[in-house]
C-alpha cells in the first residue's frame, strides 16, 4: 500500500518524533525497547493491537546512512503484513564546537532546511 503525500508527511513527522525523543529522552528510549507500542503511540504512530513491532538499533547492511525512503517502505510493508520494523539508530554524535550560532538557531527553530519532503518544508 503506497502512502499518499499527506500520509507520507504524517508518517515522516511521527517517525522523526520517535528518533528525536529516543535520542534526547532516556526514559522514552527505554520505553521504545520495553513497550514499543506505547512509545510509538506517544509519538503519533498508532499500531493495530495484533501488530508485530520490531525495533532495529543497528542499521541493516546497505542502510548505514539511514535512508528515510527505506523506513517509509517498511511502514508501507507493515500496513500490508502487520509486521512493523523501525530503524532507530544510536544517538548521532554532533560536535557542538563545530556548529555556528546560526546552525544552532536553525535546529532550535525546527526546520530551515530538510532532506525529505515533509510538512515543515513543503
Amino acid at each position: 500500500m503506497a502512502l499518499d503525500p499527506q500520509q507520507r508527511a504524517e508518517f515522516v513527522n511521527a517517525y522523526t518524533r520517535v528518533l528525536i525523543s529516543s535520542w534526547s529522552d532516556e526514559s522514552f528510549a527505554a520505553r521504545l525497547q520495553s513497550e514499543p507500542r506505547t512509545a510509538l503511540a506517544e509519538a503519533g504512530l498508532e499500531l493495530p493491537a495484533d501488530a508485530e513491532i520490531v525495533i532495529v538499533t543497528q542499521a541493516p547492511e546497505g542502510h548505514e546512512e539511514g535512508n528515510l525512503d527505506v523506513q517509509v517502505g517498511l511502514w508501507e510493508q507493515g500496513l500490508e503484513t502487520g509486521r512493523y520494523e523501525f530503524h532507530v539508530p544510536a544517538t548521532p554524535a554532533v560536535d557542538a564546537a563545530e556548529l555556528s550560532e546560526g546552525d544552532l538557531s536553525d535546529v532550535a527553530a525546527g526546520c530551515n532546511y530538510c532532506c525529505c519532503p515533509c510538512c515543515c518544508c513543503t
